[in-house]
């Protein structure tokens, strides 16, 4: 049997999101087909990705973009944000003629992307169909940052305009500069891990209701009020953040081996900032959200607007977090505004469209 062409992926230099979710697609893409094989062009990190493809994988450090350049999970820098995305479109020929050369070498068949513009670009000249997934792109997020940022959101949306399939996720906006697209279900990983197995392991007693996992994304956040926890002796708190403080009832996960979606089981709550890949893991796995609101990213009301939709969930002020005594925890959470069940396969079907692809 003839080996396909290899699936070149491309993920934005932004956070863990993009990479978690994209990754997800790969691993279920092994699942299909173990002897296709994989690039990974980002400068996410490799341990995140390997968290969820246990094949392997070509590593390819490359920057296509940087999302928003940000200090944590909340604090945006636009202007360094607007500098370093005018120095790549500046660099573009660069990059592109380094990338088209890396492809045609290496028997690369298809690109997916999540989801820098400049990739479109590549594609064309490698002469080869560019994919991308993705519920925004980031002509939405700049476009509301004002003039500064017109000539590079006009960029991105004559990229976008050459993409030849979107596979848009829920929680989305319209994307309506991409010509064909399809719409999929939640995209996330499967937890790995039994409940049983997890509450042995971590000594994990407390009840699930009294069991929240706290999770801000790659970046995190800066002065989590961990302070509050002591109000809470009976709860069982989780989290992945290395700096967090010592207590009698918040676990810190350290190491590659697990990952936020392998404890959502375990948790009556998740409480988070407004992300896709968080939400979507929780959705999938029916896990109530209590979410921070976030200023001035378009993306933000989109996936609020989605978590009240289809979600048990609680929203909540950034000074209700950072400043309360976390009172909100002894709050009802509300039920979803509607009854629709959003559906859990867009991993699998965009594997599978990718293999039924590559192997044709």
């Amino acid at each position: 049997m003839n080996t396909p062409p290899k699936l070149y992926i491309a993920v934005t230099s932004h956070g863990f999101g993009h990479a978690v979710r994209v990754a997800s697609v790969a691993a279920e893409i092994k699942k299909i087909c173990l002897d296709l094989e994989l690039v990974f062009a980002t400068t996410a990190p490799q341990w995140l990705l390997k968290s969820y493809i246990t094949d392997d994988f070509i590593y390819r450090p490359q920057v296509f973009d940087v999302g928003v350049i940000q200090t944590d999970s909340l604090t945006m820098d636009k202007s360094a944000t607007l500098n370093k995305m005018a120095e790549i479109k500046a660099q573009q020929e660069a990059i592109i003629t380094q990338e088209v050369e890396f492809i045609q070498q290496n028997n690369v068949g298809l690109i997916l992307a999540d989801i820098p513009p400049l990739v479109t670009e590549i594609a064309q000249k490698a002469n080869i169909p560019c994919w991308m997934m993705s519920n925004f792109g980031w002509d939405f997020i700049y476009r509301p940052w004002g003039e500064d940022f017109a000539e590079i959101v006009a960029w991105i949306t004559e990229c976008y305009e050459k993409c030849d399939r979107l596979f848009r996720l829920p929680l989305n906006e319209s994307m309506a500069a991409f010509p064909v697209v399809t719409d999929v279900g939640l995209t996330g990983g499967t937890p790995k891990y039994g409940i049983d197995e997890l509450k042995q392991k971590f000594a994990i007693t407390a009840p699930q209701e009294k069991t929240v996992l706290l999770t801000f994304g790659g970046l995190g956040l800066q002065a989590i009020p961990y302070q509050n926890l002591e109000r809470f002796s009976d709860w069982q708190f989780i989290t992945f953040d290395r700096q967090a403080p010592d207590l009698a009832n918040l676990l810190k996960v350290g190491g590659s081996a697990y990952r936020p979606v392998d404890f959502m089981p375990l948790c009556g709550r998740v409480i988070s900032k407004p992300g896709y890949s968080t939400f979507a893991e929780a959705l999938r796995l029916e896990i109530p959200l209590v979410s921070l609101t976030r200023e001035d990213f378009a993306e933000s009301p989109v996936l609020l607007k989605g978590l009240q939709d289809y979600s048990v969930h609680q929203i909540i002020s950034n000074q209700d977090f950072f400043e309360s005594d976390w009172s909100f925890l002894l709050n009802d959470l509300t039920p979803p505004r509607t009854k629709i069940t959003l559906p859990k396969d867009g991993s699998e079907t965009i594997a599978k469209e990718v293999v039924n692809f590559l192997k044709t």
